[in-house]
């Protein structure tokens, strides 16, 4: 097959672009439609002239609407910039429309109008929302119409996306949640630097050894993302009926053996004076560890450099896998971010368009660019070749742990994600749960009874807006 080729070197199919691009087009023959080439009047030659040209090709615009902010902004508009400078059949207009709730919600307003956008970026925990909405055009609608090799992603990460065999979005930016640690405090400790703790009870009591002078030595942030990710890890499912992958959610299972467990954990390590209750926001708990004033926490790898920046030489830090209970020997991290949705609610050849500039944006050179950038994971498997990278993963080598982490995930429901139209909510009641447990108004088991009960309502009221 003959392909399209950016000034990179990417080829894409030239029937993706020449299809979508077809409606921009005038190739009617200039003599007249029976071919003749008798000289016109003088006439004639005169409004002839005052036409505009019809064969001059115009490119298609599609719209972006994303919510990458601050640097990760400048990385998208820096992709955007490259890719409309690399050919004239298609410009995209990338336009920041807040958080993701805020764009979501700016999507919907525009539900009957023509102000919507061709692509949207939507965080993971927005899939079964966008699936249920009947907006959206499946990618794997091109993917199966183009050919695409689905196996030079990472599988690991396309399987959240993937719903009855189908992948409805393209991964955009993932992520996952890691250990950070503060090597020289583990020395001082009198524990391996080089060894940081898998366990829930390794955590444990590296947290009391760390624990000094009535300071914890560890902190978990409030973050409801985190939950998900200790049942992932204990290969739970998060809701039933396959984790809502065989079939829509009707019960949240927070509440079963793996969040129990987890929180118990928690709430004992906070009593014990092990750890710190610094509360919802990442951000508090990182600020703490740069500072040398806790010397473990969970965050995202996304973070990963701003994390080894912000603490500026002033220890080693080193990296480990999420820990989870002795007891359980299966299971990993589920990915976090977002991905690309196309809306359907656009002409055929503007979404082939966008298909097309998907298409650029999954490549091994954008994708390796772009998570040196921004310190997400590249979806694609063939950017680690691609010298920038191997450059920052010198730079970085921290980030191993991460690219590690999600290849030693198991491939189950638990570690696909739980799927919920009621996502964002469910996850704000979770953090209210573990709040009322860690403060003491609440058991952990009476805490996450009740959450479980105020989502399982929640995902019977979303249901029947379905049917």
């Amino acid at each position: 097959m003959t392909g399209f080729r950016f000034k990179h070197g990417m080829v894409l199919s030239t029937a993706i672009l020449m299809v979508a691009l077809a409606g921009c087009n005038n190739s009617s023959d200039a003599s007249g439609s029976n071919g003749s080439t008798s000289s016109p009047s003088a006439g004639s030659n005169s409004t002839n002239a005052e036409k505009p040209k019809d064969d001059v090709k115009k490119p298609v615009t599609i719209t972006w609407w994303h919510s990458m902010s601050g640097t990760n902004e400048k990385a998208v508009d820096k992709i955007v910039t490259d890719f409309n400078a690399s050919q004239s059949d298609v410009q995209v207009q990338a336009i920041y429309q807040g958080t993701y709730d805020e764009s979501l919600n700016k999507l919907k307003a525009s539900i009957g109008s023509n102000s919507g956008p061709d692509l949207i970026q939507t965080y993971e925990i927005g899939s079964k929302f966008m699936i249920d909405s009947k907006m959206i055009t499946p990618v794997q609608t091109f993917i199966d119409k183009d050919g695409f090799e689905l196996s030079q992603l990472e599988p690991n990460i396309t399987r959240y996306y993937t719903i009855d065999g189908k992948l409805n979005a393209m991964p955009f930016n993932t992520s996952n949640p890691i250990l950070y640690y503060n090597k020289d405090a583990f020395k001082e400790a009198g524990l391996d630097p080089e060894k940081p703790p898998k366990t829930y009870e390794e955590f444990e009591q590296a947290a009391k050894a760390l624990s000094k002078n009535g300071k914890p030595g560890a902190s978990i942030a409030i973050y409801g993302w985190f939950m998900e990710q200790f049942f992932a890890n204990q290969n739970a499912d998060y809701v039933n009926n396959g984790n809502g992958r065989d079939s829509a959610a009707t019960e949240s299972l927070v509440n079963s053996e793996a969040g129990v467990k987890t929180l118990e954990w928690w709430k004992r390590m906070l009593d014990e004076g092990a750890v710190s209750n610094l509360g919802r926001k990442t951000a508090d708990t990182n600020s703490a560890f740069a500072a040398g004033q806790i010397a473990m926490t969970l965050d995202s790898t996304a973070g990963l450099r701003n994390i080894v920046e912000s603490v500026g030489g002033k220890f080693e830090v080193g990296t480990g896998f999420l820990p989870k209970p002795a007891s359980a020997d299966k299971g990993g991290v589920v990915v976090g971010g977002a991905s690309l949705y196309i809306m359907n609610s656009k002409p055929e050849e503007q979404q082939k368009a966008t298909w097309a500039f998907i298409q650029y944006l999954a490549s091994p050179e954008v994708q390796a660019e772009w998570s040196v950038n921004t310190g997400y994971f590249p979806i694609t498997k063939a950017a680690y070749d691609q010298q920038v990278l191997k450059d920052n993963m010198v730079k970085y080598p921290q980030f191993q742990t991460a690219v590690d982490q999600l290849h030693a995930s198991t491939e189950s429901t638990a570690t696909s994600g739980a799927v919920m139209g009621v996502f964002p909510e469910a996850r704000q009641l979770v953090e209210g749960g573990i709040e009322a447990a860690l403060n003491g108004q609440k058991q952990p088991k009476q805490a996450l009874d009740e959450v479980a009960q105020q989502i399982t309502k929640k995902i019977a009221d979303y249901n029947k807006t379905l049917k």
